[in-house]
């Protein structure tokens, strides 16, 4: 009763904050007992092929003047522990030395390829139409891509994938991570990077798969040539990766793997401005989602901001029922830190636990700084 009596003398303002944060906390929660704890509670499956059975692989690279990063990171591409694979370079309209640097690998690695784009005026070719040529001029059914710019951490890698190449799959999802290194920057690009992935595994595992990396990911040749390539999206620029991947997946026919032999790191961008035109290149896609898709990407985060800004504004309000707050606050961190801490530890992302909290908070609001930077720039629309 006099918890009723309490209710009775709030005043409209505060039962309104105090229903947002309500809702705000269920969503969390429920995101994350629901969606997250799929990836942070996987058990390995043991339904992998033997060796033997693994299928030849293509490995195609597109690459527009990269010359330093294909002599940095080509050999750990070649140089990989599998019976049966051939990698491709598409040489995209190169003006450095990208054809010299492949001309002394290939008389090392015979099976290395690769094919030139050249610059033609009158036709403005993207990363898709390179995409396409390397596809076309694969030998194998499976295709697994990946950067110039970007290292296997193993030997292992394409063989760890392939384990997912079977019967019922066309698309297998790989995590594609940045490299380690000094400063808050990197701690920030490999959190956001680390929490995308726990978002487009998670949605995978549910059978709504939404997204892959280009860095990382493998489907089948066939599969492309039955969506007509990237012809649904070819006028967007960006999207060869996911935009793909969010046309051709179904509930059943994407695998993903966690395998720290399967992963990739690439090098990180090293100021917060360079960064940010990424990820505003990166974000340009999402628009062309579907409706169902944009709006639960869209709820976790907005649910986020809304959990705060109305738990702030209920202890500013001194709310009677600040305790209640405080506990589903807590119960919303330990999940939280939870699932952070062991999706960190499975995507070999170290020091980025204990700056969760900030970027938890942080990144909602950078996002939407970003989301309005395209609306009033296009200088994102670059080949990458």
């Amino acid at each position: 009763m006099g918890y009723v009596k309490i209710l009775d003398r709030l005043d409209y303002f505060t039962c309104m904050i105090l229903a947002l944060f309500a809702w705000a906390i269920f969503i969390q929660l429920a995101y994350y007992l629901l969606v997250y704890l799929r990836v942070a509670w996987h058990k390995k499956k043991q339904n992998a092929p033997e060796m033997n059975e693994t299928p030849p692989v293509s490995v195609i690279i597109c690459a527009r003047n990269e010359e330093e990063n294909l002599i940095l990171n080509l050999t750990s591409v070649l140089e990989q522990d599998y019976p049966s694979f051939e990698v491709i370079v598409v040489n995209d309209c190169s003006e450095d030395d990208t054809e010299q640097v492949l001309a002394g690998l290939k008389q090392k690695y015979p099976h290395l390829r690769s094919t030139i784009i050249k610059k033609d005026g009158s036709f403005r070719n993207g990363k898709k139409f390179a995409a396409t040529v390397g596809i076309k001029a694969a030998q194998h059914e499976w295709l697994l891509f990946t950067d110039a710019d970007c290292r296997p951490e193993s030997k292992q890698w394409i063989a760890s994938m392939s384990r997912h190449f079977i019967d019922g799959k066309d698309i297998v999802l790989g995590y594609g991570g940045y490299l380690a290194q000094k400063g808050y920057l990197n701690k920030w690009i490999r959190y956001d990077t680390c929490f995308i992935a726990l978002q487009y595994f998670a949605f995978a595992k549910m059978g709504k798969a939404y997204m892959g990396v280009g860095r990382n990911l493998a489907y089948r040749k066939s599969l492309f040539f039955a969506h007509n390539g990237f012809a649904a999206h070819a006028h967007i620029l960006s999207g060869d990766d996911d935009l793909f991947v969010n046309q051709a997946a179904t509930k059943r026919n994407v695998a993903v793997t966690y395998a720290r032999e399967a992963h990739i790191r690439s090098i990180p961008k090293k100021t917060f401005k360079e960064w940010i035109w990424q990820k505003s290149r990166h974000i340009t896609t999402s628009k062309y989602y579907r409706g169902s898709q944009t709006f639960w990407l869209t709820l976790e985060p907005f649910s986020r901001v809304l959990m705060w800004a109305s738990a702030v504004s209920a202890f500013m309000l001194f709310c009677p029922f600040w305790q209640y707050i405080l506990i589903a606050l807590t119960v919303r961190m330990i999940l939280f830190m939870s699932v952070i801490g062991v999706v960190a530890k499975r995507f070999n992302e170290p020091g980025i636990l204990k700056h969760a909290l900030f970027f938890d908070i942080a990144i909602p609001f950078v996002y939407l700084y970003v989301f309005l930077l395209n609306r009033v720039s296009s200088k994102h629309n670059k080949w990458k």
